[in-house]
């Protein structure tokens, strides 16, 4: 996050008002609700997670053990599980066609 200095950003009668009630101290000013985007939607990790989970859910499907899957992507037996099982759920909607496009 970068830091902007509120002289260059707020008129001078709203920077003195806002002066009133912080006085030298940083303060965050969040987006307003329907300008924000999606967790890792803009840093592609979103996208990064769906492919490495995509990937455990098919090797499974090839065979692997939930242990080996845990050992080659590094991550815990039980997250492995969620991640399979999460794919087989949203696997049996779409067969069953009552998918729900935002689980993905």
């Amino acid at each position: 996050m970068n830091y902007k200095n509120a002289k260059d950003i707020f008129p001078p009668e709203l920077l003195r008002e806002i002066q009133n009630y912080v006085h030298g101290e940083r303060v965050y000013i969040p987006q307003l609700e329907n300008v924000r985007t999606d967790w890792g939607k803009k840093s592609g990790s979103r996208q990064e997670i769906t492919f490495r989970n995509n990937e455990i859910s098919k090797k499974h499907k090839d065979g692997l053990s939930i242990d080996e899957l845990s050992e080659l992507f590094c991550l815990s037996s039980e997250s492995i599980r969620k991640i399979v099982y999460k794919n087989l759920k949203i696997a049996k909607n779409c067969i069953e066609g009552d998918l729900n496009v935002e689980e993905f």
